[in-house]
Formats: structure tokens, sequence, C-alpha cells
């Protein structure tokens, strides 16, 4: 049997205010357990929610990055249920009217464009956590990050593959870090996700049961999970079985989902709106307001990169994926102009050694005018192609800019044409049976030639003059 994969996703992004959605507590990440509590954030009777402007700001900046409509009037409301992480036995979110509605994103996956659209952007706090102990079956509460502000990010179920959804998560990931709203940052569980995916048979258009995957702190578990769970799901509908609605939680150490609990619904949470907050009131000059400040965002940088700078799509699209690499990008290029070598330079050697060694560009050993620089430094004939790739390497290994470097260890490009024909003529002597052979019409040794001559000049020679003269010579 064929089937047809329908995922959604409910993205959880933790807003980078100072303090706490209802309270003054700080929101800075670890912290001693139970530091950053006071009575609000720890539920205490007679205590009243103060909501942070802030964060409200920062919705609506999400929202309108994703092309969603603000509410000019959104309430708050409490999602009754009772876990240890929970002070107050609710949580305060937000349910029949959220702060934005019906919003949308492109993706592109595999040459095509995708359009996923957004159910809603709601704000709520967070609730605390659980840590259990290794040994013993003793859970210790810390609820410093009770009250922390979240926006959850709920997406329409119009992803069909896992290698959508991940392109959906990286792209509401962008955005929210152009906006710096969200550091993003996945390990502290200030950006993660619920995963909700079914499967019906092809050509039906009724969806089938759901399960919610929870646990997923990486892009790549995101797809790894949402792979297992499909699979796992065909097989029980070709046993026979049906599929429970159910939530399940992903073990990457073993690659399955396992479950954890029935599904609820949202009646299971009895929302009614919180009496203790007045509705939130956006109105059109406050709106205005924040999308004049608002930061160019990947796809519109995206499509200047290719229409101002004459890149490739490929090349804006990775240079514009992180907000700190486009922006490294942009420096270099304000001091060397010539948009496609920066690209190449940023995207294989830059962006390799920082893969390889496990880096940000935040954390680049090589900082934005040092690339430029040497990129100047090539351009002028100063140094050859080979021997950027070495002062590069230099560079990264030991922080000294190009110039240095190249002084330092005498790697000025050789231009002296008697020089370079002393070589060759050198070369040539040494190596007569190769000669005869060009001479004869074995023409592809040139590249031999050439690489012989590169090696005695250490890579200064200039390659151009270097083939020039080869021919000249050669016959």
């Amino acid at each position: 049997m064929e089937f047809v994969t329908v995922i959604g996703l409910e993205v959880h992004a933790q807003l980078k205010t100072r303090t706490k959605i209802f309270c003054g507590c700080s929101t800075a990440f670890g912290a001693p357990p139970n530091s950053h509590v006071c009575p609000v954030c720890l539920g205490m009777p007679g205590v009243l929610p103060v909501l942070n402007r802030k964060v409200v700001e920062f919705a609506v900046k999400a929202g309108i990055a994703t092309r969603c409509t603000i509410n000019g009037t959104s309430r708050f409301a409490r999602k009754n249920y009772f876990y240890p992480d929970l002070p107050k036995g609710y949580q305060i979110s937000q349910y029949e009217l959220p702060i934005c509605e019906h919003g949308r994103i492109d993706i592109d996956v595999n040459g095509e464009t995708r359009r996923i659209g957004i159910t809603r952007i709601h704000m709520e706090e967070d609730a605390g956590k659980l840590n259990h102990h290794p040994g013993r079956p003793v859970s210790h509460v810390d609820l410093n990050r009770t009250g922390v502000p979240l926006i959850e990010i709920v997406s329409e179920p119009d992803m069909r593959s896992p290698e959508e959804a991940g392109a959906y998560l990286r792209k509401i990931h962008s955005i929210l870090r152009y906006l710096d709203v969200c550091d993003g940052n996945m390990e502290e569980g200030s950006f993660r996700c619920d995963a909700n995916v079914s499967i019906m048979p092809s050509g039906s258009s009724v969806f089938g049961t759901r399960t919610e995957l929870k646990n997923l702190n990486s892009f790549k578990h995101v797809e790894k999970a949402l792979d297992y769970e499909i699979r796992r799901q065909q097989e029980v509908i070709e046993d026979g079985g049906v599929i429970v609605q159910e939530t399940r939680l992903w073990n990457p150490d073993r690659g399955v989902t396992t479950a954890m609990r029935g599904k609820e619904e949202a009646h299971d949470y009895r929302y009614f709106p919180d009496p203790d907050l007045l509705p939130v009131v956006v109105d059109d000059a406050w709106i205005r307001e924040i999308e004049s400040g608002m930061p160019e965002l990947p796809d519109d940088k995206a499509r200047r990169f290719t229409a101002s700078l004459g890149l490739p799509a490929y090349d804006a699209g990775v240079l514009t994926a992180e907000r700190e690499l486009a922006d490294y990008f942009e420096a270099c290029l304000r001091i060397y102009g010539n948009p496609k070598p920066v690209a190449n330079w940023i995207m294989g050697p830059l962006l390799g050694r920082l893969n390889a060694e496990g880096r940000t560009i935040s954390a680049s050993p090589v900082a934005a005018p040092d690339l430029a620089a040497l990129l100047k430094l090539l351009d002028d004939g100063t140094i050859s192609g080979k021997i950027a790739k070495t002062v590069f390497d230099e560079m990264a290994a030991s922080g000294k800019p190009p110039g240095q470097i190249v002084s330092e260890q005498n790697l000025v490009q050789m231009t002296d044409t008697g020089a370079i024909e002393g070589v060759i003529d050198g070369v040539i002597a040494a190596h007569p049976e190769e000669a005869a052979a060009f001479r004869n019409g074995k023409t592809r040794l040139m590249g031999f030639f050439v690489g012989e001559v590169m090696k005695a000049t250490r890579g200064k020679a200039n390659p151009k003059m270097v083939n020039e003269i080869l021919r000249k010579k050669l016959g």
C-alpha cells in the first residue's frame, strides 16, 4: 500500500528578554537551581502576574516575519494540568485568541519551493525542569525556567516528508535569530519542537491518527525521529493494526520512538480566560513602529544577493542561512568588493574548517577583514592561489593577518621572468623523456611540468607566467 505522510510542527522558542513574562526574575541560563524565582513565578497565593511588554513586541515581530495577521486583541488563558514542574497547577498560555494567526513561510526542498501554513503564534510561560537522579528513583525540581517567556509557532499539517520538516524548522530558526528574538540554542532548550505525524493511503483526503513526538533537540533528530515513526506506522497498518493517538519520545541512542502517554486533546486542559490578566491590545501604530525596526530577513537578503551581487541562488541560500554568516560575508565585501571570490572562500576553506572543528562563524579564527585582505593579496598578484591556501591555514592557526604571514615566510609570488625561466629550464633538463613525449603530442603532461615548477618554487611562481613560458620552451 502507498501512503502519504502528514506532518505538523509545534515550535517553542524562548524569547531573549532579560526578565520573565509575568515577573522581574532573570531568564539567564545556568544559574543554581531555584535561584531565579519569586512568589509570582512560584505561584504563591495572592500574587498577580504583570505582562512583560517586550514579550508582546517580540511575538509581533515573529508574526510579521511569518506573514501572520496580528490580532488587535488577544488574551491569555489557563491551561490546566498537573505535573511536578508546574507550581501553579496551570500554565498561562493563549488559546482561543492568540496574538498571531494565519501565516506562512516558503521552504526549498530538492529544488522545489513549498509553502507551509502557520496556524497560530501564541505567547506562553515555560514550565520548570525535572532533574532525574541517575542512581536512585528520585527527581529534583528546578523552577528557574518557570515563567520564562515562550512563543509557540504552530504549523498547518502541510509537510509531507522529514526533509520538508527539517527545512521548515531550519527556516523558522533562521528567521527568529535574524529578528534577534530567540538565541536558537537547542542544547539549552531555548529552541525546541514537537512533531505531529500521521499517514494516510495515497489518494485519500482523510488524515490518519496522529502521534506526537517529543524530545527532539536537534534538526537531525527531528528528521530521524520522523523517518522512524513513519516507517513504524506503515508497518503497524500493513500488519493489520491500528495507530493509537499518543505522545511518543525519541530515543536518539537506540534510534526509536517509544510510547510516553496518551495524547491529550484541547478539552483535556480545560482552557478558560485567565482572570488575572487583561486582554492584550496591539494597535496599528505599535505594529507600524515594530515593523519599522525589523531587520532584513533571510529570504529578502538572499534575493538581494542574487539580484544585486549576481550570486547564484545556491550561494545566496548558504550565505543567508545564518545572520552571523551573512554579516561576515558583507563585512568582507565592504573591504574587498568582488562577491563571488568572497563567497567561494567562505563556503569552501572557511566553512570547511569551521565544520571540521565544530565551530560557528561567530567563533571563526579568521576575522572578516583578514579574509578580505587575503583576497586582495591574491587579486593583486602578491601571492598565488596555492600560497593563499597556505596563508589561510596559517591565519587560522596563528591569528596573524595575511600580510604579516607573507612577509615573515617570504611567500611573495615570483613574477621575475628570468628567475622563472631558470627554474623551468632546470625542470625540463631533469625530465627529458617527459619533454620529448610532450613534443610528440602528449600535451596532458603540461600539468606535470607546471606541478614540478610550482614544487621547485614552493608554490610561489606566478601560474599564468609558468604556463606561458613552458609552452614556449616545450614548443
